[in-house]
């Protein structure tokens, strides 16, 4: 009897094992392709008090234009302005595809319809991003067009306008390649090689889009250390820039050949704190030649007789403070830039100079700009609209050409930039 109540007990207890084997639910198996769309629909706003230099119909503000006075004494630049704009509409794919050589793989492909000019190709669909990731366990390489490595996807300022903080933040893109060193779990040095590609950089008289680019065989050279963890993220950068403006002097009577170089240093640090409440980013730049990253700056020519035209980069110093509230459905903010034009080290009164270089008009120059703006944002689900205000001040001076500084006849001049910004994510 004994013996059959141990049978019973065995059969039961495996049994009952078998069937909790059967219950229990299969492993899912990873996808080894995914695709997926994403992007949004904004629409803009915008109504300015003065004219301003300008990107896309008024989209992209940089600063305010300089007086030019009529027969009667009136500045005609002084004039209100108004545009609605949703041509920064965006469309992105995110592909996940099988590991390479051991290392994770993804993509990205990204436009917008902001065009590449302005004229005809306004809401035309312009390439933003379009490159490759392959990610080990401590090691990215990143191949292809993204960020210029001087923006930073985490540290920028939050404004309303898509001008994302530009001429006081570096801003585009450029054809690179990456690599992300993981140094410890929360620190990283990252080297890039890149080719400018958008914004384009400055090039002297004859030169084309970018040639100054092309004609220079050493690629821009950038390293960056960063410390991000939950709550904190801090970086440092710089990085070497080589270009070759011209191949020749164009001359039909006196040709000769050239293979001088505006050479340029810069260098660049970043803060971010952040918590459940609040985020405070701030960011600093200085250094010669910034023109591609939408700031002042470019070059300075100097041309003395029987010979090629020489170069000398025009320096540049930029900063700005964002600080806004991580509200889920409210989320005020404010936002303070300055950027400065401390000109190039050109000075010889006995040679022809010309200046390439954003913040010029004719005999006159932007010195200094400065914005402050205020946003609120109001969210819902994956709605939001955003009224913000904006004053941007630019003062300009009299041009000294040998540096492209500003010397006398100092003036002041503000525009105030009221815009609404709605936008649905999807």
């Amino acid at each position: 009897m004994k013996k059959n109540y141990v049978l019973l007990l065995l059969g039961l207890t495996i049994g009952k094992g078998l069937a909790q084997t059967a219950t229990v639910a299969p492993v899912p198996v990873e996808k080894e392709w995914d695709v997926s769309l994403n992007g949004f629909i904004t629409t803009d706003y915008i109504w300015d008090t003065r004219k301003s230099a300008q990107v896309r119909e008024d989209n992209l503000n940089l600063y305010p234009l300089d007086e030019a006075l009529d027969v009667n004494g009136d500045d005609i630049n002084k004039a209100d302005q108004s545009n609605f704009l949703a041509v920064t509409s965006r469309l992105g794919v995110k592909v996940k595809g099988p590991n390479v050589w051991g290392a994770k793989t993804t993509g990205v492909l990204e436009g917008d319809f902001f065009g590449n000019f302005e004229g005809s190709s306004i809401g035309l669909f312009r390439l933003r991003h379009g490159y490759v990731n392959l990610e080990w366990t401590k090691t990215t390489l990143t191949m292809g067009q993204t960020w210029y490595p001087q923006f930073i996807p985490e540290v920028f300022p939050g404004v309303a306008n898509f001008n994302t903080g530009i001429m006081f933040n570096p801003f585009g893109w450029a054809t690179q390649v990456k690599v992300k060193q993981m140094l410890t779990k929360d620190f990283s040095f990252t080297a890039v090689a890149y080719k400018e590609r958008e914004f384009t950089t400055q090039t002297a008289a004859t030169g084309s889009q970018n040639s100054a680019s092309l004609n220079s065989v050493l690629p821009t050279l950038h390293g960056q250390f960063q410390y991000k963890n939950k709550s904190v993220i801090l970086g440092v950068g710089g990085e070497f820039k080589s270009l070759q403006p011209l191949t020749s002097n164009g001359s039909t009577t006196n040709l000769l050949a050239s293979n001088e170089k505006v050479n340029s240093t810069s260098f660049f640090g970043y803060a971010k704190y952040s918590n459940e409440k609040i985020s405070i980013k701030a960011y600093g730049i200085t250094g010669g030649n910034l023109a591609n990253f939408v700031m002042l700056g470019g070059f300075t020519g100097k041309t003395e007789a029987g010979k090629v035209e020489t170069y000398d980069p025009i320096k540049t110093t930029a900063f700005w403070v964002d600080i806004a509230s991580n509200g889920k459905s409210i989320a005020p903010g404010v936002f303070f830039g300055y950027t400065k034009n401390n000109g190039s080290s050109d000075d010889n009164s006995t040679a022809t100079f010309a200046n390439y270089s954003r913040g010029v008009s004719g005999n006159r120059v932007v010195d200094k700009v400065w914005r402050a703006s205020g946003r609120v944002d109001f969210k819902q689900n994956k709605f939001r609209i955003s009224p913000e205000i904006e004053y941007t001040v630019a003062t300009w001076g009299d041009l000294v050409k040998s540096n492209a500084t500003a010397d006398t006849n100092k003036k002041d001049l503000g525009n105030f930039r009221t815009m609404i910004s709605c936008s649905y994510s999807f």
